[in-house]
């Protein structure tokens, strides 16, 4: 289904929890209040919400937190998803701290893709920016995911005087493995507003003085709006996802659902419609019509572009872990 800018919105990222088993300085505080169950929404209620938005043209999938991995029986709910007819695609993005032990799982049950965020290979560092010494297991996750065979990318948010020294360490993985490496500019949402982050044009620019020949990638590698290049000799690729530097609102595909149920067309305003609402208090007969017409109005209310660069105008007071990014 198109919005009113013309664009067509045909992905959907499903946060599931806004539990996460670590506390990265830019999207979660130390002390948060969890979610109880019956706040969020229940397997059911999201299965009958994709079936919805499959209806209204969304195809395409992304399963977020909090940490996705800490929902009870997430894999069943991956299969779920995934046997829904018209589901083209299911992908999930985590910290990697309960990867490697998922990996297996997650695949038999039908995942198509995983975004592991990885800020730092510096042990200390690593701790100082999630709070938490969980390098070696997120590493692990990747090697499992790698060895997998599933579609990796790795999702690296660098800050200013934090961990911006460290980009070429991170692109390096790239180099040996079959991996796209991710470069996310750090928005102003949440604690996100608290610290700085660098510009992707400055990064894409170091990238071009390091090494010579490089082309740009135009196969499409996800759902979203990164940019892809490929560097002569590196096996897998390089993306940035530019919010700041180079909005790319123009292009905008997705809508979010919170996990308790808030429908988000935009991650930079605090508008939303309720589905939690329509599933709860509907009568059974009516849900999926109901649903249907919330998500055709959410994607009408699509504003033409976000205010990141204005952060007055700014109206989201919801934290990235409470949206599910």
């Amino acid at each position: 289904m198109k919005d009113k800018f013309s664009r067509d919105i045909n992905y959907m990222r499903i946060s599931v929890t806004n539990r996460c088993n670590m506390r990265c300085n830019y999207c979660m505080p130390d002390v948060v209040k969890n979610l109880c169950e019956k706040e969020i929404l229940t397997d059911e209620e999201i299965i009958s919400t994709v079936r919805a938005a499959v209806q209204c043209g969304i195809v395409k999938f992304k399963i977020t937190g909090g940490e996705p991995l800490l929902r009870p029986k997430i894999t069943e709910l991956i299969y779920k998803l995934k046997k829904i007819s018209g589901v083209e695609s299911l992908s999930m993005t985590t910290n990697g701290v309960l990867l490697a032990e998922s990996i297996n799982e997650l695949k038999n049950s039908g995942l198509d893709a995983v975004n592991i965020s990885l800020d730092s290979l510096d042990t200390q560092r690593f701790e100082k920016i999630t709070g938490f010494n969980f390098l070696n297991k997120v590493l692990d996750g990747i090697d499992a995911a790698i060895s997998s065979g599933i579609h990796t990318k790795i999702n690296t948010v660098l800050q200013k005087e934090i961990n911006d020294d460290e980009w070429e360490k991170i692109l390096l993985i790239a180099k040996e493995n079959p991996v796209y490496v991710r470069f996310i500019e750090l928005m102003p949402i949440g604690e996100g507003k608290n610290f700085f982050g660098i510009s992707n044009a400055k990064i894409l620019n170091e990238i071009r003085k390091k090494y010579q020949g490089i082309k740009t990638d135009s196969y499409v590698h996800g759902n979203g709006p990164a940019v892809y290049i490929k560097i002569p000799g590196f096996f897998g690729g390089v993306g940035f996802i530019s919010a700041m530097c180079g909005k790319f609102c123009s292009s905008c595909n997705r809508l979010r659902l919170t996990a308790q149920g808030k429908l988000k067309p935009c991650l930079s305003f605090s508008d939303y419609l309720d589905v939690r609402e329509i599933l709860r208090s509907s009568e059974k007969n009516l849900i999926q019509i109901k649903l249907e017409n919330l998500i055709k109005k959410a994607i009408e209310m699509k504003p033409r572009e976000h205010c990141f660069e204005t952060p007055v105008k700014n109206s989201e007071t919801l934290r990235m872990f409470e949206i599910g990014g």
